[in-house]
């Protein structure tokens, strides 16, 4: 598909470009960035080159991965322009088309930008453009357990907490647990193509439609 652009309050989220690429290999000199993501380690300013140019390019033209540059919006500064914060966007979209409809969100944001909201605030604008725009029913999360920072981001989007998924990521010559986490549309107050039935419910039809034994 063709990238898009999203505004909010204090955020523009648009397709990363060229010029990109330093403030992303500054950023992801943080070890914690490739400490709890799949960013390599050392991080080079040609990983950075092809992740702004041909990787995010790729991604929305095949429809594998859409990646949005978080930026400020900021004074006497063009829309888009302003100071990069991080990077996030849908993941592995190979579940996009019905009857699935699934998408995963992932994100990372600069050292110097945490704890501004910042990261919060592209996470809903990109879950509320994949619900009403995409036709997306199930938004997932996952991050290997102990990253509480992807989960306090997670939580304050407004996904529910699943679970932990044993050995679902391999890092390092071993596979490590992650924490799931998901959210639908209804959990937005919005509405969805295919009506989400929840086991409880489909219990409660299920007892009314018995026999009562009384005939």
């Amino acid at each position: 598909m063709e990238p898009v652009t999203l505004t909010t309050e204090r955020l523009v989220l648009r397709p990363f470009r060229p010029a990109d690429a330093a403030a992303v290999h500054a950023a992801c000199q943080d070890p914690d960035i490739p400490r709890w993501t799949t960013v390599p380690f050392p991080y080079t300013r040609t990983h950075a080159e092809d992740f702004v140019g041909p990787h995010t390019t790729r991604g929305w033209r095949e429809g594998t991965t859409y990646t949005f540059a978080v930026t400020l919006k900021e004074d006497g500064r063009p829309a888009g322009d302003g100071t990069l914060v991080g990077s996030a966007g849908l993941v592995r979209l190979t579940q996009l088309a019905p009857p699935e409809r699934l998408a995963e969100l992932g994100y990372w944001t600069a050292k110097e930008h945490r704890g501004r909201g910042y990261t919060v605030e592209a996470a809903r604008a990109i879950v509320r453009w994949a619900f009403t725009g995409l036709g997306v029913e199930r938004m997932e999360w996952y991050a290997e357990a102990g990253n509480e920072a992807s989960r306090a981001v997670a939580l304050k989007t407004g996904f529910r907490m699943e679970g932990t998924v044993r050995a679902k990521i391999p890092r390092g010559g071993t596979r490590r647990d992650a924490w799931a986490a998901s959210l639908l549309p209804s959990d937005l107050g919005l509405p969805s193509e295919t009506p989400y039935l929840p086991y409880e419910e489909r219990a409660v039809r299920a007892a009314a439609q018995q026999p009562t034994g009384n005939g």
